[in-house]
Order: C-alpha cells, then structure tokens, then sequence
C-alpha cells in the first residue's frame, strides 16, 4: 500500500505517518464517533488512491489499468468522502483526472470512446453531477461540473431507442459491441438518476419529464417490477424485451432508488414517488441485507460473494448502493430511520474486514467481519463509500444542493450537442456471430492503442 508516495503533499505526508502508525493496530470503527468514522474512512480512501497512478510521470489522469468506467466511479467515490469528512487531500486529483477524461465536454473522450457502453460513460456523468450538488470546487480553466453532467444527458437521450421494445437505452453504444442487444437496468437506471438530478438541480421540467419517460418505461419492461419491486439486470431486443436476466445486484436498485429519491424531492413529496422509494427500499433489505449474511444490517451482493467469483466491476457495486441509500435518507426524511442501521451495520462489518497484508487491505464480502484474501482498489472503493455514508448519522451533513440552494456550477443546456458518436440506434439486426465479433474487435480497440503508447515510450 505505501510504495509509492511521490504524489503526497505536506498533509498527506503527515496522514502518512499516522497511518504508518496504526498498521499494526485492529481497524474498527464506533459509528457514534465522527472522529472514529473519520478516521476509518481516511484510512480506506488512502489505500484506494495506491493503487491509483494517473498523477504520475507517464500515465494518465482519471484512467485506470483494464477499464475506464471504475475511474469515474473512484472519483465520484472520492468526491462524496471530501464532502462528508472535509478531507481535500486527494481534490486535486479528482479535479484533473475528471476534466482529463471529459472529451468535449460530454465524458466521450476520443481515447476510449469507440468501445464505450451507456452505463459507462453514465457513471462519469454521474460524478460530475455529484460534484455540483456537493460544491466540489470548479476548475476555473474547464467545463463546469453541471456542464459535464448536461453534456452526458444530451448525447444519451439522442440514444434512446424507440426502434425495439417501445424505447429503453441500450447497454452498448454502437451495433459491433457486445451486448448491444441488451437494453439493461444500470444504463436506464442510471440515466433516470441523472435526469432527475438534473431536474431537481436546475429547476428544468424537461429533465423531469425525461425522468418520468424512463421510469414509466422501465416499469412497463421487465427491469422494474412495480408490484413486487424486482429489479432485473437486463432484457433482450431479439423477444422484445420480454425476458430477463434476473440476477440481482445492489448497484441495480441503488441507481433506481436514487433517482425515485430525487423525484420526491423535487415534486415536494408526491404518493407516486414516495411508494416508489419504500418498494424499492424494503426490496432492497430483503434482498441484500438478509439474516444468513450478517444478521439483517450487512449489505451482501449474495450472487457472487457466496461463490467467491466477484470480479472487479461486481466489487464496487455496494459502495455505490451505500452513497445513492444516504442521499435517499437525506432527501426522504421518512426512510431515514430505516437506512441508517443498515449503512451503520455494513460499516462497521467492513472496516472489520481492512486487516489484510499489514497494511490495512479490505475485503470483498463484509458479513464474515474478517479479511477474506481479497484486495484490491474495488475493495478499497466500496469500503471507503460506506464509511462515509455513515456520516449522515452524525449530522455533519444536509441533502444535496441545488442552483437555488447555494449550488453554483454553471449551466450549458446545449453540452454536448455537437458530438457526432450521438447517432439514434439503427434497427440492424445483430447475430451471435456479431457479438463474437464485436468482442474481438473491441480486444483490436483496446489493446492497439496501448501497444502504440508502450512503442512510443520506448522507442
């Protein structure tokens, strides 16, 4: 964890220290303390940022080895711990890392961009909304944070797809991906969130009519059950969406959760939007807080975690699901009561999991309370969202703010407009041997690029 330390400045070399100190301390944490949870999350955040090295001589900022959505995730992560523990020691590099990778303003840097998917370009989009609502500091030379947010909206509403199953955003952006058949729960998820963050924020009834698109939409496909409040991970075009993958996960119900919170409160507590949240919610504890993993207040993503098969992107959805459940209980009063057991209990379990390697490594399944092996900057990621979420027990913090309410990041309607990757779905079909196809070519989109770096690093 600490074998590199060129990209410490004078704080964070004394946080260093104090780290160094505890390693061979117990890590626990008393969710009654502010300076303990503090502490926990401190801890946490900076074992993720070791294994972050876009701030170095060579490298680049907001990019992560083998994926690109995880950085956006990572810095919204971070931005949400800067807010509710008032550590700035790693702003700079999320200000950097997040303006690097915004293209021309709409998170579809031309690097990338050609084997992007929806959901990941959805998650930058995400943290620079995140930002605003949080007054992250503005990058006086760059987009703003609510432009960046805008321009991911514009260019992935010129996406939906009315062409198959009467509308829904596919997972994947152009016909050669794999996946592109699938129209999936954290993309349409994700951009109902969005859209009704925007609305919220902005004050724009455009945003929120598109929130209300997207939900009534999901409702009526199989993602989103409004009688038992199942959220299903994906359908398929090729039966008109009328089938499921069915595998649960926390991050699923966070993204719709959140976005159901945020219509509440922007609609000033309507029945709809409140029925909404209490389905989800109490789905959601029956389905990832259950007795045999924890006892009934420890988050579990059972589908991957019992059979120890959890890969990296699966590692972070409970980080995910513990911020989106703390601004739900900030923006629903009523699910306050509710969600705070539930964010204290998995905090505590998952600081008791940061034993690893004598060097505070966390793990990937909390409900043990014990380091399981695992470690890695995903595990760090989650453990570091759920200690901060346990914030909101301490009163340290309100519920997101908005243009009225003291949010000042500027707005640009049109961001993202005149990306050309914007293009409507086309009603191609595409065949198993598209989708063989599409994953070697995406292998070709990824690995030529690398290989041209390394030659021309050492040549």
């Amino acid at each position: 964890m600490f074998r590199d330390t060129r990209w410490l400045n004078g704080g964070a070399l004394v946080h260093l220290i104090s780290q160094l100190l505890r390693v061979a301390q117990a890590f626990s944490m008393d969710v009654s303390s502010e300076e303990s949870v503090k502490s926990a999350a401190s801890t946490a955040a900076y074992g993720m940022m070791h294994y972050y090295h876009g701030n170095e001589s060579g490298n680049i900022p907001g990019k992560l080895p083998d994926t690109w959505w995880e950085g956006g995730a990572m810095f919204m992560t971070l931005i949400e711990y800067w807010h509710f523990t008032g550590d700035s020691t790693y702003n700079h590099e999320v200000s950097v890392g997040m303006q690097w990778q915004a293209g021309d303003g709409d998170y579809m840097p031309s690097n990338w961009s050609s084997y992007l998917g929806n959901d990941d370009q959805m998650f930058w989009g995400l943290a620079a909304m995140t930002a605003a609502e949080l007054q992250f500091p503005e990058v006086s030379n760059g987009y703003s944070w609510l432009s960046l947010a805008q321009g991911v909206f514009n260019t992935q509403v010129k996406r939906w797809d009315t062409s198959s199953c009467g509308g829904g955003l596919r997972w994947q952006i152009y016909t050669y991906e794999a996946g592109y058949r699938m129209k999936n729960a954290i993309s349409n998820g994700g951009l109902f969130q969005l859209a009704a963050r925007l609305a919220r924020y902005t004050g724009n009834q455009t945003y929120a009519e598109w929130a209300e698109t997207i939900w009534s939409w999901s409702v009526s496909s199989p993602l989103v059950n409004s009688d038992t409040w199942n959220v299903a991970d994906s359908t398929d075009v090729d039966d008109n969406c009328t089938s499921q993958g069915n595998t649960q996960w926390t991050y699923n119900y966070g993204a719709y959760i959140g976005g159901a919170a945020y219509m509440y409160n922007y609609t000033n507590g309507t029945a709809k939007w409140l029925n909404a949240v209490n389905g989800l919610l109490n789905r959601t504890n029956e389905v990832f807080f259950q007795t045999k993993y924890g006892g009934g207040n420890i988050m579990s993503d059972y589908s991957c975690e019992t059979t120890q098969i959890c890969n990296n992107n699966e590692i972070i959805f409970k980080g995910l699901l513990s911020m989106w459940l703390a601004f739900t209980a900030l923006l629903v009063p009523s699910t306050y009561s509710t969600i705070l057991p539930k964010l204290q209990g998995s905090g505590v379990a998952a600081a008791e999991t940061c034993t690893g390697n004598n060097n505070n490594s966390c793990g990937v399944v909390w409900y043990n309370s014990t380091w399981d092996g695992w470690n890695g900057l995903e595990e760090q990621m989650s453990v570091t969202a759920v200690l901060a979420a346990n914030m909101i027990g301490l009163n340290t913090s309100g519920a997101p703010v908005t243009s009225t309410t003291g949010g000042n990041s500027t707005s640009n309607p049109s961001a993202g407009e005149s990306d050309d990757s914007n293009s409507s779905p086309t009603t191609t079909d595409v065949s198993t041997g598209d989708v063989v196809g599409a994953a070697f070519l995406t292998v070709i989109l990824v690995t030529v690029p690398v290989a041209m770096v390394v030659l021309l690093i050492f040549t």
